[in-house]
C-alpha cells in the first residue's frame, strides 16, 4: 500500500496510477471503459468527492449492453485499488451492480411483462437472437444427460455435479422463455418505408463528436437488446441514445452526468441498410 496517499488524488490521477501498474492486455482492457467512467464523473474531481450513490447509478448509463458485465468489473478493480491504495475510505465498487432481470426466480414474471412492449430490432440484431435461441435450444441434451448422469449419485445431500447441472438448467431455460417472449413482439427494422434518413433513428449509422475530449465516436443506434458498445452498437435508451434520437447532422446535444454537463456534436448520420 502507498504510504500517505490520501483521498484527495484527482480521480484522472488516480487510473493513472492504476494503468501503469496493470500489464499491457490489462491496460488495453481496462483503459476505454475508465476514461468514458472518469470523464463521466469529471476527472478533476478527488475521489473523497464520490459518492456511493453516483457510482450506484453508473450501470444505468451504459445501458443494456450485453458486455454489461465485464466493463463493470473493469470500474470495479480500479475502486477496489483506490480502496487500497487509501485514495477512498471504503471499496465504491460494491455500488456497482446489474438489476436482476428475466435470469432471476421472477423471471417468468418479467417475461410476461416484456410481451407488452414491442422490440424494434435491427435485422442483424433479430438474425442474432435467432440464432441465440437455437443454440440454447440445442442445449437441451446435453443438460438433460448431465442431470441423468449427476442424479445416479443417490446422495442428494452433498452433490455438487447435480446442483449445478440444476443450476444451469434454470439459467438456460429462463432465457430461452426471455429470447422467444422478445422473438414474439419483435418488428424488424429494414430502413424501408419512406423514413426521414436525414435524423438519427432506430437502425442509424452516427458519428458524434465529444466536445470536451475532442474524439469522435461512430455507432449504430439499436434496441438495447442489441447493444454493445465493443461492437458499436449504442442503446437508443442511453442517455445519449436519447439525447440524438431524432437528431440531424450539425445539432448539438447535452447529457447530464455527476461530473457534469457533456456536450456532443451530431457530426453525420447515414441510413439504415439493414
Amino acid at each position: 500500500m502507498t504510504s500517505g496517499v490520501s483521498g484527495s488524488v484527482s480521480l484522472s490521477d488516480a487510473v493513472t496510477r492504476y494503468m501503469a501498474q496493470l500489464s499491457p492486455e490489462g491496460r488495453n482492457r481496462s483503459q476505454q471503459e475508465l476514461n468514458r467512467f472518469i470523464r463521466w464523473l469529471g476527472g478533476t474531481r478527488t475521489l473523497d468527492t464520490v459518492t456511493s450513490h453516483e457510482i450506484a447509478s453508473y450501470p444505468e448509463r451504459l445501458g443494456n449492453a450485453t458486455d454489461l458485465t465485464q466493463r463493470l468489473e473493469n470500474v470495479k478493480a480500479f475502486l477496489a485499488y483506490a480502496k487500497k491504495e487509501g485514495y477512498t475510505v471504503t471499496n465504491l465498487g460494491v455500488n456497482l451492480r446489474i438489476k436482476k432481470s428475466s435470469h432471476s426466480s421472477n423471471g417468468d414474471a418479467s417475461s410476461r411483462a416484456m410481451a407488452v412492449e414491442k422490440a424494434h430490432l435491427t435485422r442483424e440484431g433479430y438474425n442474432a437472437l435467432v440464432a441465440e435461441l437455437e443454440s440454447h435450444k440445442a442445449q437441451r441434451p446435453n443438460i438433460a444427460e448431465a442431470l441423468h448422469l449427476a442424479m445416479a449419485d443417490k446422495d442428494f445431500r452433498e452433490n455438487a455435479p447435480l446442483d449445478a447441472a440444476r443450476d444451469q438448467q434454470a439459467h438456460l431455460e429462463a432465457r430461452i422463455r426471455e429470447l422467444e417472449a422478445i422473438l414474439k413482439r419483435v418488428e424488424v427494422m429494414d430502413g424501408s418505408g419512406g423514413a426521414d434518413t436525414t435524423r438519427a433513428g432506430l437502425g442509424s449509422t452516427v458519428v458524434v463528436h465529444d466536445i470536451e475530449a475532442g474524439e469522435e465516436i461512430r455507432f449504430t443506434l439499436v434496441h438495447s437488446h442489441e447493444a454493445n458498445l465493443s461492437l458499436g452498437k449504442l442503446s437508443v435508451a442511453s442517455p445519449l441514445g436519447k439525447a440524438i434520437v431524432d437528431r440531424s447532422a450539425g445539432d448539438e446535444v447535452e447529457v447530464v452526468a455527476p461530473g457534469g454537463v457533456q456536450r456532443y456534436k451530431l457530426a453525420a448520420v447515414e441510413a439504415s441498410h439493414n
